[in-house]
């Protein structure tokens, strides 16, 4: 049988230096990588021990960099996800994660991802309500609400309620508010895809309450009242407001879609749960990762008739939410205030001032970098249209790519032919991280 050509050995040097690489238990035993493989598990170690010898055989590195290399790839914990510094002017950053939790959320997650009371009456040893206090912390936050509720997400709050109080009947929706979410998914196929039926009414600019009562009928389940967070129709508009909507014969749901719990003088036109459930609606629902700035959750807020029928409903056990969201959750409700009221209400010459030093810092390091003005915006679908004013530290556009790769990665924004490092989503206590990052880039560590 012809078995082709022989191998061409190796030259002589390059099978010397691939011997010297050194074996796979020997790196491991490295004092670094041990410590690593108690704290993250052997095989994420040995995954970039291995990662780091053939970075050796192709000649990246020397062989005797090998246990430094795989150090150096280690990730902070054993998931794949990794820290980002927010630079994007972004407050709340969907592919980011939207909201950054206080230290008083992270630290009740930490409480709470070991045995808790989350479904205990200590006192009584029976079966307690779950995610008592965190419902206890909401009706105190907004007095307007006789119940709560808490699901995964703003989207299956309206699918829980569309569900348990519509059914196979009718839903009543301005055209002008049948909006799209995100990632393709839309309010209308979501609410149809729970077996309810949409009643259009009214046009994409305008809408009236006539054209709301004219829809009502027996089979009506509710009206549908949302905010479209995310764009802004200006010029020969009109819309209903809740009050209008109030005194028709059929709950009224609306969804303020960003979480605020009370009015955001900085935000005017920026609905919020308080102000709504005055208004006569009858429940609200909103996102608790967005203006709140907490953990991903649905809320569900109202009146406890209603809030009732959505908390038994058999859709609410498959929507429910752990017990570290909850504990996350009361813990930004109750707690001090979030990174997020932090970011938008930051003063602009602080940030100036701070991207000042930063940059001459930068400079010091010989580093090409400028502050400069720059305009942030809310983001997480809030507040379209408002801009808020910012610094940046500006530097050469191929610093966005590199930063990105870094430890901590920092996420920038390309504009104008720069590299922009917003401040106003950065916490000042993530300064000094940020100049580290951007010296190990210019140094291509």
């Amino acid at each position: 049988m012809d078995r082709g050509p022989a191998p061409v050995p190796a030259p002589a040097g390059e099978r010397d230096g691939r011997r010297r690489i050194p074996r796979t238990d020997a790196v491991l035993a490295d004092p670094r990588l041990a410590e690593a493989a108690a704290r993250l598990g052997r095989g994420v170690v040995k995954a970039a021990v291995v990662a780091a010898q053939r970075r050796a055989r192709a000649g990246e590195i020397p062989a005797g960099a090998v246990a430094d290399a795989a150090a150096g790839a280690l990730p902070v914990t054993a998931a794949g996800l990794r820290p980002v510094v927010n630079a994007t002017g972004v407050l709340l950053h969907t592919n980011l994660g939207r909201a950054l939790l206080s230290d008083a959320a992270r630290e009740a997650m930490l409480v709470a991802s070991g045995a808790t009371d989350v479904e205990l009456d200590l006192a009584t040893g029976a079966r307690a309500r779950r995610g008592r206090s965190a419902l206890a912390a909401l009706l105190d936050a907004v007095p307007a609400a006789e119940a709560a509720h808490v699901v995964n997400n703003g989207a299956a709050a309206l699918v829980l309620a569309a569900t348990a109080l519509a059914g196979d009947r009718e839903i009543i929706v301005s055209r002008g508010e049948m909006v799209e979410i995100g990632d393709g998914f839309r309010i209308p196929e979501l609410l149809a895809a729970t077996g309810a039926r949409l009643r259009e009414v009214g046009t994409t600019n305008r809408t009236s309450p006539d054209d709301y009562a004219a829809a009502v009928g027996p089979g009506t389940g509710f009206i549908l009242k949302v905010h479209p967070s995310n764009f802004r129709v200006t010029g020969f508009t009109r819309s209903a407001d809740v009050a209008e909507l109030t005194g028709l014969g059929v709950p009224v749901v609306a969804d303020i879609g960003s979480g605020l719990l009370e009015p955001e003088p900085l935000l005017p036109d920026e609905p919020d749960a308080a102000t709504w459930l005055k208004a006569g609606a009858d429940l609200v629902t909103a996102s608790g990762d967005k203006l709140l700035g907490g953990p991903q959750c649905g809320l569900v807020l109202g009146k406890e008739e209603y809030v009732r029928r959505l908390s038994r409903h058999p859709l609410a056990r498959a929507l429910r939410v752990d017990k570290l969201t909850l504990a996350a959750l009361e813990a930004t409700v109750r707690g001090p205030r979030t990174p997020t009221d932090e970011a938008l209400h930051a003063d602009p010459a602080s940030l100036r001032e701070r991207a000042r030093r930063l940059a001459a810092r930068l400079r010091e390091a010989g580093v090409d970098a400028a502050s400069v003005d720059s305009e942030a915006a809310v983001g997480g679908g809030g507040a379209p249209g408002v801009v808020l004013p910012s610094a940046a530290v500006a530097l050469p556009e191929p610093y966005a790519a590199r930063l990105r790769r870094g430890s901590p990665a920092v996420m920038g924004r390309v504009e104008d032919g720069r590299c922009l490092l917003d401040l106003r989503a950065v916490p000042p206590g993530q300064d000094d991280a940020v100049a580290r990052a951007v010296v190990s880039a210019a140094e291509g560590r």
